[in-house]
């Protein structure tokens, strides 16, 4: 395959076409012209190939919206040795995902417009995805003062959240909430109660108090979405969970969405990949923010995921250096990356006929995109032509080496995935590709 232009045509072939958006599973084309989609599906069959176009025949694999990732942390500004920009991205496009939602908990804190303004135009010069910055909800992330959401959403942020740290005064956090709603703007919540958390480490439960280490109930997460659920009803403002991980939350957010209150939730494939039983013998590398917990809540989590409970899964890529992950596990730093093994972790799911392939891409791209309110996760004639073509079967394992975020933290080192991306295009513009021997090539 030659590398593409950001203006040439591409005409994509032989493929099965899966828009979510428009409820379409078909054999098709894509066609893309000027950045953006002219036909998806079984329409662009009959449509001519314009000059100079590149074609990929997609030999039966699926194409599908680009995947759009609503919790992603880089190192760029402040810790640049863990990630950039740049590395971001490109561990992004090897994973499909072409929408990353990057966190404020970066040094200094993205609560100022100045920064979410660096933010962006790191982002255009470096970034191979679309970079979509979700700024500081309170100054600082002190939880103490709010920051100044009209100024932020001006400057182009696309929600607001308080990082790893929950906005403990409930006064703030209603007030956040309703000047939220007056900017119809989103704010994403860690609900974790920190005293509750205390200094656990791991899941509350036998496997702790075998280990002689501290938990972390899963009450220190129930109290907190339910402060919050009560508070968005109270309020009317968007709110969205950034990420549950017990049976009882899911059962929590169920019912308030029956009862009509304004609310997504968010889980992380992590949390529907792995359990407390993972960490086996100390692998720090599973040490992450929620802790894993039991068997019973990650089949708990994956039915909400099924039913609609919960409306988006998240890589939530952390990445850690081995500095910081080399140590006893009570001491080392929670999070794990995450962005090129989403896809083919989250198709465990479809393989193992707990979602359709559909259902899935809709929890990867349509819904992310619609909760954050950008123009993602569609293959609409228009639309910009972020598209994936990745073959839903291909046997691979994982080696934590070939991963191409500056931070090598994988929780699935060597693990056999069936599911890999093909190629990447991001505004009409092929970005990533992997080559015969199953290597990730980046082309931009």
């Amino acid at each position: 395959m030659e590398q593409s232009s950001a203006r040439q045509p591409v005409k994509i072939t032989n493929v099965r076409v899966i828009d979510p958006s428009r409820d379409l599973d078909a054999h098709g084309a894509i066609l893309i012209l000027d950045g953006r989609i002219i036909a998806a599906g079984p329409d662009a069959l009959t449509m001519g190939t314009p000059d100079g176009c590149l074609v990929l025949d997609g030999d039966g694999a699926v194409a599908a919206p680009g995947l759009v990732d609503m919790q992603a942390r880089t190192g760029e500004p402040g810790a640049e040795h863990l990630e950039t920009l740049a590395s971001a991205s490109q561990a992004a496009a090897a994973g499909g995902v072409t929408s990353l939602g990057l966190l404020p908990d970066t040094d200094p804190v993205i609560d100022d417009a100045a920064l979410v303004d660096f933010v962006m135009r790191r982002a255009r010069d470096t970034a191979i995805v679309n970079i979509h910055p979700i700024a500081a909800l309170t100054k600082g992330l002190a939880g103490a003062e709010m920051a100044e959401l009209g100024l932020l959403q001006e400057a182009g942020a696309v929600a607001f959240s308080n990082g790893r740290t929950a906005v403990a005064d409930a006064s703030i956090f209603r007030h956040a909430l309703t000047y939220a709603r007056d900017f119809e703007a989103l704010v994403i919540h860690h609900v974790e109660d920190a005293h509750l958390r205390g200094d656990g480490v791991m899941h509350e439960g036998e496997r702790a108090t075998r280990y002689g280490l501290p938990g972390i109930p899963e009450e220190a997460e129930l109290v907190m979405l339910d402060r919050d659920i009560r508070l968005a009803r109270l309020t009317g403002g968007h709110y969205h969970a950034a990420q549950i991980s017990c049976a009882t939350s899911v059962d929590t957010v169920r019912r308030a969405k029956a009862s009509g209150v304004s609310m997504t939730a968010g889980v992380s494939i992590n949390h529907l990949s792995l359990n407390e039983l993972d960490i086996g013998m100390w692998r720090t590398f599973l040490k992450l923010s929620p802790p894993l917990r039991t068997e019973d809540d990650r089949l708990a989590l994956i039915e909400g995921v099924a039913d609609g409970t919960i409306d988006v899964i998240v890589s939530n890529h952390d990445p850690q250096d081995v500095e910081r992950k080399r140590h006893p596990f009570a001491e080392a730093h929670d999070g794990a990356v995450g962005v090129e093994t989403l896809l083919p972790a989250a198709l465990r799911l479809v393989h193992n006929g707990y979602l359709t392939l559909p259902d899935l891409l809709t929890k990867l791209s349509t819904a992310p995109a619609r909760i954050l309110g950008i123009d993602a996760g569609t293959l609409k004639p228009g639309a910009p032509a972020d598209v994936i073509v990745f073959d839903p079967d291909e046997p691979w394992v994982l080696d934590r080496k070939s991963l191409l975020s500056r931070s090598k933290n994988s929780p699935f080192e060597e693990a056999r995935f069936s599911g890999r991306i093909k190629a990447t295009f991001v505004g009409g513009r092929l970005v990533a590709r992997y080559t015969m021997d199953g290597a990730a090539e980046i082309v931009a």
